[in-house]
């Protein structure tokens, strides 16, 4: 085995329930809170996450979802696999090591980077990030859902209701009485919110892994994936060259938006676990907003700020450590 971590998968531990016949993971316990530094890290995360939205809605102007979903990871890839061993570092050596990475890269780039694409060519950026902001309600019903010991309770079942009560105010009258392609986008960016919370599960058995290997082995896989189907449906050698401005957002996509904000990810991932690193998704949308406005002259509706906040305090009341410390025991 080479430095790639052998541990993958030997911490989740596999359960057959007789009485259902069902299998359930149980999965190892993560930190609860975090540190100054972990802090930081998590807002330059939500910069560079944020920023992708800006460039998203600048790179879908002339390019189709997929073709901006590969030259993102394409790029990336190629950027961080000289890095991988530069760093000492090598990436898996058998069919066995890449199936995790395999796994990771459809559900936290494929599945999602296209949805978003998808969605952003016809909903505002900064409603998109806020529609993002639910991942970590989704997370926690995949985890209530497909492991053992992460089930909801008080606290966490109450946040992921005020969640969905955001959604639902988001998405609001649009849904029956609005532009049907608007609410398809809104229902593609909520997509891929469930795809990233079904990755933050999944993600834990990459933890033990230098995060530039896993992100690395993740853009190796997803552009593996994306570059056939984008042959097969998109055909890129019959698109008009693109602007400037577009080969740019592209760019950024994948140098900061993915390259950079990757190994950020996996590391706060590796040391406070992904409940806490999903917690970003909170502060994305405090900076996709304001330059959504900057380039786009974006106008969010009241209803969107209203389904922002209460999006915002269902996060903070899942998170429990602004809550009393005597309901914070009850729970």
């Amino acid at each position: 085995m080479n430095r790639v971590a052998g541990s993958i998968g030997h911490q989740l531990k596999l359960t057959r329930h007789e009485s259902t016949n069902q299998m359930t993971l149980t999965l190892p316990a993560t930190a609860t809170h975090m540190t100054v530094s972990q802090w930081l890290l998590l807002a330059l995360l939500a910069v560079l996450w944020g920023g992708s939205f800006l460039f998203v809605g600048i790179a879908v102007q002339e390019l189709p979802p997929m073709t901006v979903a590969l030259a993102r990871v394409g790029l990336a890839a190629a950027i961080l696999i000289p890095i991988v061993y530069v760093m000492g570092y090598r990436l898996p050596s058998s069919v066995a090591d890449w199936q995790p990475f395999l796994v990771m890269a459809i559900l936290n780039n494929v599945v999602p980077f296209t949805l978003i694409n998808t969605g952003q060519k016809d909903i505002a950026s900064g409603l998109a990030s806020v529609l993002n902001a639910t991942t970590p309600v989704f997370t926690l019903l995949v985890a209530h859902v497909f492991t053992a010991n992460e089930k909801l309770r008080a606290n966490k079942l109450a946040g992921v209701v005020l969640g969905l009560a955001g959604v639902a105010v988001l998405v609001g009258p649009e849904a029956m009485f609005g532009r049907m392609s608007s609410t398809i986008g809104m229902i593609c960016v909520l997509g891929a919110a469930l795809s990233y919370g079904f990755s933050g599960i999944w993600g834990r058995r990459l933890r033990n892994n230098p995060p530039l290997v896993t992100a690395a082995s993740q853009l190796t896989c997803s552009t593996l994936m994306l570059l056939p189907l984008v042959l097969m449906f998109e055909r890129p050698w019959l698109l008009a060259v693109p602007s400037t401005e577009v080969i740019v957002a592209v760019a950024a996509l994948a140098v900061l938006a993915t390259s950079l904000a990757y190994i950020v990810f996996f590391r706060i991932m590796a040391v406070s676990g992904p409940t806490n690193v999903m917690l970003v998704t909170l502060l994305i949308p405090l900076v996709a907003i304001p330059l959504g406005s900057w380039r786009f002259g974006e106008v969010l509706q009241p209803r969107h700020f209203i389904g922002a906040i209460i999006i915002g305090v269902s996060l903070i009341v899942i998170d429990g450590r602004l809550l009393p410390t005597r309901k914070r025991q009850l729970d």
